[in-house]
């Protein structure tokens, strides 16, 4: 990603404020900078990476991490989304794809490539399910990254309960499992766009740090 500095000088809403050449270095930059969002090259290893991501979601909250991969398995995908990333994206994807998947991100959304069908175009069950309270309340636990025993701790009931609760989602629904409906479960209950590319308002700001992109400085 040769010159993306260059390519983000060119947009209004994004700011590009730096790279680093180690995740440590990354971590300072966070403390820093407090970005809105941090690239992360998959580079240095899925553990490694995966920490890093925990690690970041600590030093900021606010910071949005998302993977930049050269290919990474669904179950990846998911305990992504589950440590905190908000975006998920290939290396042979061209710069108008980042900019969509930083300006989706940046909006609170969740930007990720993989073989789901686009919200648009999904089933019509998906775009208005009709959802009973505690399936709204799963849904929302599940998007927040929660395991079948978290969320049976949370709502004081078993995790089987969860786990028929949870077909019966996937049933009114049309998802095909967990995966997807992290990826699309906000849109379901009306809060914000996650799975969707959002636009940014153009006047908003939002500042960006590349981390572990050792291409970056073109």
């Amino acid at each position: 990603m040769t010159g993306l500095d260059k390519v983000l000088a060119d947009c209004e809403d994004l700011k590009y404020v730096g790279a680093a050449a180690t995740l440590k270095d990354a971590l300072e930059a966070i403390r820093q900078q407090h970005p809105d969002i941090i690239l992360v090259d998959q580079s240095p290893g899925l553990k490694v990476v995966f920490q890093f991501i925990c690690d970041a979601k600590s030093t900021s909250a606010r910071c949005q991490p998302v993977l930049w991969v050269n290919d990474l398995a669904e179950i990846d995908c998911f305990r992504a989304l589950q440590l905190g990333a908000r975006g998920i994206l290939k290396k042979t994807q061209p710069v108008e794809a980042l900019l969509e998947c930083l300006r989706a991100v940046g909006n609170g959304g969740v930007w990720i490539e993989s073989s789901l069908p686009d919200p648009a175009t999904g089933v019509d069950r998906r775009s208005t399910p009709r959802l009973t309270p505690r399936e709204r309340e799963i849904v929302h636990h599940v998007c927040a990254g929660m395991k079948n025993k978290e969320i049976a701790q949370a709502l004081t009931i078993t995790a089987g309960t969860v786990k028929v609760h949870l077909m019966h989602i996937f049933e009114k629904t049309g998802v095909k499992d967990r995966f997807e409906l992290a990826v699309h479960g906000r849109r379901m209950l009306g809060d914000g766009h996650a799975g969707e590319v959002v636009r940014a308002e153009p006047s908003r700001e939002m500042t960006a740090v590349i981390g572990e992109l050792k291409t970056a400085a073109g």
